[in-house]
Parts: structure tokens; sequence; C-alpha cells
């Protein structure tokens, strides 16, 4: 997740031409000439990994498999979280920090961690301590750390910093600043596959009430998102879209908690969407907010579920939880650990989806219906070998009118004073693949998503 996208969303939503909300620090990047470097590193496979097929219900703490050739021993990291492992978020992080480094043999002594550190001045400095403390490899994850660890970076250049979730590395200029995403909308199209099956067999049993209905007869659907930023447009988007590859007449309400973990906020939000009548409720916030008052209103009579994000939900709401999208951060940690034990090279910028292993859901809750197992691995399979595009320019309109063009800047901009820090290319990011099928290509052209247009059958609601 990318914490306090800010500005982000506003360069893609102004260079793509619509009205997207956020405050105005930062904005996209890719390499300034050429191909940009995430272009190669989002399309090839970790060298020293090996990834399953399909990873239905799998771990989001699976490591894959890895080469050592060098020493391990040698390596200190230091990890600077925004949260702790209260915080789903931070817990996804952690837990594929320490299942890479178990992989690549790496002991829990050689690894410093600094927890809660908020985005400001306060992240250099813990940056400045870990490389005092003996860190030759420092990692953040948080959108809002990114400046600071910039800085470092260039303070300290024989020491490697990642930036999780940024999105100007490739351009900045600095060899020891790199950045990784996922292609986590993949995952969340597949959540909502799960979601639109449960949604079939509603509709085949007739259990959906009439106040479930909008004035259209579409069924509503309800999100919780944490800030209007690419990031989690792309993502509502995509499960948006899984949702409606099954159940054709359904529209989705977001409402927004400007805030990426509050229980009370998102609890709120989905009790707001509920007393609407949605009956699926999925979400890009980071607590049990949610799917706890979800399984609260299953358990008092109302047709509802849940999908959720980062962690299993199934002990929060062992009924009403249909799965949850996460990221498998392990399979990106275990490809730079090996990268840097074995003295290779550090992709830039990189976002692993399922052919790498990078994405997943969680285990299927008990309510799911049936075939939805074997529906999702058919899913996942295609989405790994490249047979099924997310955002297929035919499965959706953006005022009425299909999207034919979608130039994206990624420059990364001062918005304050409208001079771009990082100066990158304007790319048209709607192509076709091997099958002829126009598609927006989201998380190519630099890891971190770009995708900011609110297609039709979406409205976005403010708290």
């Amino acid at each position: 997740m990318m914490k306090k996208l800010l500005g982000i969303v506003l360069a893609g939503a102004m260079v793509l031409g619509l009205a997207a909300c956020g405050e105005a620090s930062g904005t996209p990047a890719a390499a300034s000439s050429g191909k940009p470097a995430s272009t190669a590193a989002s399309s090839e496979k970790p060298a020293a990994t090996t990834a399953p097929a399909s990873t239905s219900a799998k771990s989001e703490t699976t490591a894959p498999e890895t080469t050592i050739t060098g020493d391990a021993s040698a390596i200190k990291i230091g990890a600077i979280m925004v949260g702790d492992a209260t915080e789903s978020y931070t817990k996804a992080h952690e837990d594929g920090i320490r299942a890479a480094a178990a992989a690549c043999g790496i002991s829990e002594d050689q690894i410093e961690w600094k927890e809660r550190i908020e985005e400001t001045e306060d992240c250099f400095d813990s940056a400045k301590q870990l490389v005092a403390d003996g860190c030759t490899l420092i990692i953040s994850n948080s959108y809002g750390h990114q400046d600071f660890i910039d800085q470092a970076a260039g303070e300290f250049p024989d020491v490697n910093f990642v930036a999780m979730t940024g999105d100007f590395a490739a351009i900045s200029g600095k060899s020891n600043l790199f950045n990784a995403f996922t292609h986590v909308y993949e995952s969340r199209y597949v959540s909502g596959v799960v979601a639109g099956m449960k949604l079939q067999e509603l509709i085949d049993k007739d259990m959906i009430p009439a106040s479930g209905y909008d004035a259209d007869g579409n069924i509503k659907i309800g999100y919780v998102g944490a800030y209007p930023y690419a990031e989690v447009v792309s993502g509502f988007t995509a499960f948006f879209l899984g949702i409606r590859s099954v159940v054709k007449n359904v529209a989705m309400e977001v409402y927004y908690t400007s805030s990426w973990f509050s229980i009370e906020a998102e609890a709120a939000a989905a009790d707001v969407l509920l007393k609407d009548g949605c009956v699926i409720i999925g979400q890009h916030a980071d607590s049990t907010g949610a799917p706890d008052t979800v399984q609260k209103a299953y358990d008092n009579g109302t047709v509802c579920f849940s999908v959720g994000y980062n962690v299993d939900m199934l002990s929060t709401a062992p009924q009403a939880a249909l799965t949850s999208a996460t990221n498998v951060w392990a399979a990106y940690y275990t490809q730079l650990f090996a990268s840097v034990i074995n003295g290779t090279e550090i992709k830039q910028d990189v976002a692993y989806g399922y052919a790498d292993g990078g994405v997943a859901i969680t285990p299927l809750g008990p309510n799911v219906a049936p075939g939805t197992a074997e529906k999702v691995a058919e899913i996942e399979a295609d989405l790994a070998a490249g047979k099924l595009q997310v955002f297929d320019t035919s499965t959706f309109t953006v005022d009425g009118k299909e999207l034919t063009s979608a130039p994206v800047d990624f420059s990364y901009m001062d918005w304050a004073t409208m001079t771009p820090v990082y100066v990158g290319e304007t790319i048209d990011v709607i192509e076709t693949d091997a099958n002829g099928v126009s598609y927006f290509n989201e998380s190519y052209y630099r890891s971190a998503p770009y995708f900011s247009f609110i297609i039709d059958g979406i409205t976005e609601m403010n708290n």
C-alpha cells in the first residue's frame, strides 16, 4: 500500500483528464528516456525464484525457493515500518521480510526494526541510525517515507535503499535507490470473482432483498477505501470488474475514510454502506473494522458478505468473510535479499503479480458459492499466463465511452511549485496484447499504480 499517496493520483487524474481528490506533493515517475527501467523488470520473473502456477488460498507469507551462493551472514537489514504488527499492512510486510530472511539463511539478529516511524524527518533520522548501526540494505514500507529515503540514498551512496511502493527510483539518477510494488490489482480482481460467484448464488436463490437493488435494478456493492489515490482507485476498479465478470448488473459505492488505519472509521463506513443496502463490502483499508461490522450485520440476519485486504479475515468474520486480496511480499523480499547476498543485479523498479507468486487471495470462507475454488484457479492461471487482462477496455466505460487513449506523465512533481522534481516520459498506456485485446497496461511502465479513472457503475462518497 502507498501511504499518503497524495499527488500521485493528482498527476494521473490531471494527465488523464479526470477529476480526482488528493493533496499535492508528489506524482508518478518512470525512466526519463527510452523504455522505463520498470518495463523490463515488471515483465520478468525473479531469476532465483520458482513460483507456483496458482496461488489460490496461498499464505501471504510464503517465500519462493531461491539459491544462495554468497555469504548470508554478511548482510544486515534495516526495516523502517510506518506501523507495527498490530496493523495489517505492516504485519504483511514484516511477515514477508521474516519469511524471505529465513529462505535466504538470514537470522533474526541480522534485521534491525524501526516501527511506527512517521512520514517525517523521523524517517531520515531512522535511516541514519540504521546506517550507523551497520545496515547495508535499508527498506521502508510507506510511500510517505520515500522523499526521506531518497535523501538518505544521496547521503549514503554505499548503502542500498528500497522505498517500497515508491515511484521515482528509476528516474532519480541514484543507483542505490529502488522501488517495488505488486500487481495487487490482479488479486483484487480475483477476490471480485469470488464475490461475483457469491452474488450469483444469492440471485439464484432469490436471497437479495429489495434494498439490495438500486433504481436501475443493479445490485448494490460497497467498498471502504482509505483515500482517492491511484492505488486505491486501481484496486477497487479491479475488484468491481472481477464481480462484473460474473454478474453484470452491479453498481458500487466507494466510501473514503481519509485514513489508512482506523477501526472506527472503517466500521462506520461499512455501516453506512450496509444501511444503504450493499450486499458485498470490499475494502482498501488496513483494519478489521469493516469485516467485523459485516459479521455483526450477518449475525443479525442481514444478507451481507465481506472481502478483506492484506490478511485472512476469517478470525474476525468467520461466516461473512469470503476471502481477502493480499500481497505476497516474501516473493519480492526473497529476490531482493538473494540479489544482495549473491552480488547480482537488483532491479530498480519492479512489480510482482500472479506470474511471479507476488499476489494471492487468502483461504476461502465457508460461505463461498459452490465452484468458487475451481473458478479462482482458472482465473489465476489465466492472469499468470497473460491470457486475461484485468483492465480490458471492452469491459468498462468512462462517461459512457470506451477508453482509446490514456497518456500518463511519469514525472515526479512538486505540486506546490508546479515544477518537476524528476522528469519522466509521457506514455500512452492503452495497448493491445497478442490476442488483440485492448487494455490499460497497469504497473508496467512503473511499478506503482497509475490507473485513476472512475469508471461507469462506480460512485465515490466522502466521509
